[in-house]
């Protein structure tokens, strides 16, 4: 499960392209939530992603992997959504309850016991100025 967030139009040809090109599309189930989408669907993507990883895996018996990228492009939408409600913000702006929400997306790695998938997640993070 491959869900990209706040990618630009070029990046999300890259990696669709590479994802045919090598023959793994027909494994792959891709989430692409572009730059100029709304903020609202960077916050849900994760969310669907790992939905769909815990349905594989947990009703299919799969070992699925789950790559987020970009969380930092998800904490900037958290931030926008959270000034636009005019909530108290935390340190550089963001909501004081950022951790916390980054916390359910990443809980939902693991397996379960007694069923036999599991999920293994890989969140990438870009850096500023990177």
């Amino acid at each position: 499960v491959f869900a990209a967030m706040g990618v630009n139009m070029e990046t999300a040809r890259f990696f669709k392209s590479d994802f045919e090109e090598n023959g793994s599309m027909d494994n792959v189930c891709l989430f692409l939530n572009l730059a100029n989408d709304p903020t609202i669907e960077r916050i849900i993507t994760p969310r669907l992603a790992l939905t769909t990883a815990e349905f594989l895996a947990y009703q299919c018996e799969k070992h699925v992997l789950v790559i987020l990228t970009d969380m930092s492009s998800y904490a900037e939408a958290l931030r926008e959504v959270s000034a636009a409600r005019e909530e108290v913000p935390g340190r550089r702006g963001f909501p004081g309850y950022m951790y916390t929400d980054l916390a359910t997306i990443y809980e939902r790695a693991g397996r379960v016991e007694g069923r036999n998938g599991s999920i293994t997640q890989i969140p990438i993070l870009t850096m500023p100025n990177d």
